[in-house]
């Protein structure tokens, strides 16, 4: 479209730059709506992982008992836990912050350098909990691998959420 040749050029430029500042505002806020639903869903497959490494401790049975009992696997199981709920508690700071519209940067970075990494290092923790069946196709504990690594790829980089984060703070 032809601008307008009774309107200054100034005019027209001010025009264009509040459009291009609107469209980045949207922008920004659809990133990071994205950024938590990642994060929440990161969480959620997350303590899905946990739940199901938990019932297999208290299945499988080595030297005559559940693995579940030998204390170096419950100590690995508890930090997990810890982990699983340290991304819980950062996923929904980022919602609350999201749907009040206050501290939204801040919570969203906080979220999205958390539970980046948390997906895949909670898959891995599983797969090494099941022991070599983990790695086996017979059961999903590899799956669960795979689709971690994705989740961590549409997260984003937890460098540079923390790079944001520096920069707000």
């Amino acid at each position: 479209m032809l601008p307008d040749p009774t309107v200054p050029a100034a005019a027209h430029r001010r025009r264009r730059q509040a459009e291009a500042a609107g469209v980045a505002e949207a922008l920004d806020r659809a990133t990071q709506e994205a950024t938590v639903a990642l994060a929440i869903g990161t969480v959620g497959a997350c303590r899905a992982i946990f739940e199901r490494t938990v019932e297999y401790a208290k299945v499988r049975e080595q030297y005559g008992r559940p693995i579940g009992s030998f204390q170096a696997l419950k100590h690995r199981l508890a930090d997990l836990a810890i982990a699983v709920d340290s991304g819980g508690a950062a996923a929904r700071y980022a919602a609350v912050a999201l749907a009040s519209g206050t501290d939204v940067a801040v919570a969203t970075a906080v979220a999205q350098s958390y539970c980046s990494d948390l997906a895949v290092a909670a898959a891995e923790e599983a797969v090494q909990l099941h022991g070599g069946i983990g790695m086996t196709w017979e059961h999903p504990a590899h799956l669960y691998l795979k689709r971690a690594m994705v989740l961590d790829a549409g997260v984003g980089d937890p460098d540079g959420a923390i790079d944001v984060l520096a920069a707000l703070l």
